[in-house]
């Protein structure tokens, strides 16, 4: 068996034409969806990840603004500064790169960007509303990798699916998302003593815990969709994930690439974030 690649490079492409599209109707109303990025410092990964954001707004049809700032801006000027777009009309989320320097906590600035611009989908409340299976923002590489899953086309109720990593930002929302999907969840972390007791049983295994060959053939279900989170460096220097592509690949029915797999699709939910959010705007004031 040899693996059918999932292509998030392919399927960003698709979802992007259709927020452009939607995007554009919404303009034509006098709503045009705006992303406020703000970057702190000169983190080298950071200006690459926040360029690409931008990018990708002006390419779908959604006004942007990026907002650099030295890295000795004070806590209280960068709360400010949220405080100030959150009453900006124009603006319908609020993106703030992390990490951020050391004298500023991040939490702190989550929790004031206004929640119905949280489209990055890491506040309390919008992590509240998740596990509540309330309405609300997902948090944009989890809500990716789901529609990942679903290009499968393989129906994920009743399925076995294991979830390596407890992180905050994928690991947590990750497993709710799937619980809601109507999954059998397991979530697996450093403390796990059997990883491989767990993952043999899978159905469907997401991989985000930032350590190369996690996953390896041995430990993969036959047939079973792998979705892979990470992005590592590998001997030679190039870029790689969690799952040990070689040998998984002949063991699962379907797999992500590192790179072109859940990387694309994680901008491509922030542009469906802030969209969601300039169209209920947009439906508040119809």
């Amino acid at each position: 068996m040899t693996a059918q690649l999932i292509s998030g490079t392919a399927l960003s492409q698709q979802i992007r034409a259709e927020v452009a599209t939607r995007a554009a109707a919404l303009t034509a109303r006098g709503v045009k969806p705006g992303l406020a990025v703000i970057l702190v410092g000169e983190d080298p990964a950071s200006a690459v990840y926040v360029r690409n954001k931008v990018k990708a707004c002006a390419e779908s049809g959604l006004h942007s603004v990026m907002e650099k700032y030295d890295a000795s801006l004070s806590e209280a000027d960068l709360l400010a500064r949220i405080e100030a777009l959150n009453a900006d009309p124009a603006i319908h989320g609020i993106l703030v790169q992390m990490p951020l320097p050391r004298h500023i906590n991040p939490q702190r600035v989550i929790e004031t960007i206004a929640d119905e611009k949280d489209v990055d989908g890491f506040s309390i409340h919008s992590a509240g509303s998740l596990a509540s299976g309330l309405p609300g923002f997902r948090a944009c590489t989890p809500y990716g990798c789901m529609k990942l899953i679903e290009s499968t086309g393989v129906d994920i109720r009743g399925k076995h699916a294991v979830v390596i990593g407890r992180s905050n930002t994928v690991g947590k929302p990750m497993a709710l998302l799937l619980l809601q999907a109507n999954a059998t969840v397991t979530v697996c972390h450093s403390a796990t003593p059997d990883l491989a007791l767990h993952t043999r049983q899978a159905d469907i295994v997401v991989a985000a815990v930032g350590r190369r060959n996690t996953l390896t053939a041995d430990m993969v279900k036959p047939g079973a969709v792998v979705i892979d989170v990470g992005m590592n460096r590998n001997d030679e220097g190039k870029l790689c994930g969690d799952v040990d592509f070689g040998g998984v690949k002949d063991v699962a029915g379907f797999i992500t690439p590192v790179p072109g797999g859940v990387g694309p699709m994680t901008i491509t939910m922030l542009l469906v974030n802030t969209l969601e959010s300039a169209e209920r705007v947009a439906g508040a004031a119809a």
